[in-house]
């Protein structure tokens, strides 16, 4: 009975707002198509069950589709932009949700105007909204920005596309990934996050912290899936002359640590894969870089004093080292070794820490954000296929071919068999006439 009761209220607040529409101007065949129950119903969600602003924010939205002309686009106004997968619907989610992918590069808006990209995301929106099904009504968005070199550039182009989903596609994004983006994209994007509207949904991830979780081995064969940073530095310890080594996995370069030369105590040199082995060791005299990856030597020389101590036994000169010895002449064992714990950093190193209220047990906003992006990792590393994002495309989208082909199963005629001596009986008939003539 409470449910019946809150069906009949939601729907004399969508049939409220379409008689506002219609007081205001008439609706057309395809306005009224288009203002269903489902967008009204989302068109009040997002303005907090309100009426009047439904209304209002709707009749906004019919002016600004009429003015880009959304419901006349087709995809042969974008050959060059499908052909390079520029921004295509990649499949659809555990959840039946359209993935949007956008491999947008730097220099695309040198090149086109700023109306000819707001038309290629609404084509893409509208393709991603039309292969929705029934019961599904929001589309994940993932922006590629490993081909910006400028944070600022890929920050107006981000944001920009996040005010025209926010203004004309009320509650239709369900999550928005930022994939590889520049340095500076993080600082810039802490400065303007409080004033995005779809901030919340949106998180920026990194595709290398997902090397380990490949479903498909296949994927590496390809060259944006494979990565050019370190490979995990295994430490070997190996026991000689000269001291303790420490191995690096990565064949193009090898890190040398040493004490002897105080300006330069540590150096990287490139190696080439028949010198150096996937296990290649290189000697070091540094005790505190024992088990260090080389991503980590040159913090590791810039430490504090207590950071790089260790609890190595002094060396008595003069007398070789042998174990404890009681009175008995009897030899006690000697003591486990120890190996020193990293010590926390104080507020003094690291003022950060003052403000860093992480309960135990629960995971930051990072490891939420990567988590979440799991999901959609194999939309994001799957390869482009023109073929099957135009097979996603509905009549009037996917252009004239798609329209001349849907006419044609409709309207299939059957031609009359053509009559083999037709052109010959008509000649006959001609001589014939000629003769009687002469």
């Amino acid at each position: 009975m409470a449910m019946e009761k809150v069906d009949a209220k939601e729907r004399e607040k969508i049939e409220a707002v379409r008689k506002t529409l219609r007081k205001q101007a008439p609706l057309t065949a395809k306005q009224a198509m288009y203002c269903n129950d489902a967008c009204v119903e989302r068109f009040l969600r997002a303005r907090g069950e309100s009426v009047k602003k439904a209304a209002k924010h709707l009749r906004t939205v019919l002016s600004w589709r009429d003015t880009i002309g959304a419901d006349h686009i087709i995809a042969d106004e974008f050959s060059a932009e499908l052909a390079d997968g520029v921004a295509y619907v990649a499949g659809h989610d555990d959840e039946a949700r359209p993935v949007v992918v956008f491999r947008i590069k730097q220099d695309y808006p040198k090149f086109h105007s700023q109306k000819s990209f707001v038309r290629l995301l609404v084509f893409t929106l509208e393709v991603a909204v039309s292969c929705m099904s029934r019961f599904v009504d929001q589309f994940v968005l993932l922006f590629d920005a490993s081909f910006f070199r400028s944070a600022s550039a890929f920050l107006n182009l981000l944001m920009g596309t996040l005010k025209i989903v926010a203004d004309y596609y009320p509650g239709r994004l369900h999550r928005a990934f930022v994939i590889d983006p520049p340095s500076l994209f993080s600082v810039l994007w802490k400065g303007v996050r409080p004033f995005v509207e779809l901030a919340p949904a949106t998180a920026v991830v990194c595709s290398l912290d997902f090397e380990d979780s490949l479903e498909d081995a296949s994927f590496t064969a390809y060259p944006r899936t494979a990565s050019l940073r370190f490979e995990p530095a295994a430490a070997l310890l190996a026991t000689g002359t000269k001291g303790i080594g420490v191995g690096s996995a990565s064949s193009r370069f090898s890190v040398t640590v040493s004490h002897d030369n105080t300006l330069k105590p540590w150096y990287l040199s490139t190696t080439t894969p028949s010198s150096v082995g996937p296990r290649s060791v290189v000697p070091t005299s540094s005790p505190s870089l024992i088990g260090a990856s080389p991503l980590s030597a040159r913090s590791f020389s810039f430490a504090s004093p207590a950071a790089r101590s260790t609890t190595t036994p002094p060396v008595h000169r003069g007398a070789p080292l042998t174990p404890f010895s009681t009175k008995g002449g009897q030899k006690a064992p000697a003591p486990a070794q120890q190996f020193p714990r990293t010590p926390r950093p104080s507020f003094l190193q690291s003022p950060s820490m003052l403000f860093a209220f992480k309960k135990d047990g629960q995971a930051s906003r990072g490891e939420r954000e990567r988590e979440s992006f799991l999901p959609f990792l194999r939309f994001y590393r799957r390869p482009y296929d023109e073929i099957s994002y135009r097979a996603k495309m509905r009549p009037p989208l996917g252009g004239l071919i798609a329209i001349v082909d849907e006419k044609s199963k409709q309207h299939k005629t059957v031609q009359p068999p053509l009559r083999r001596h037709a052109g010959l009986h008509h000649q006959q008939l001609f001589q014939l006439h000629h003769h009687q003539r002469i």
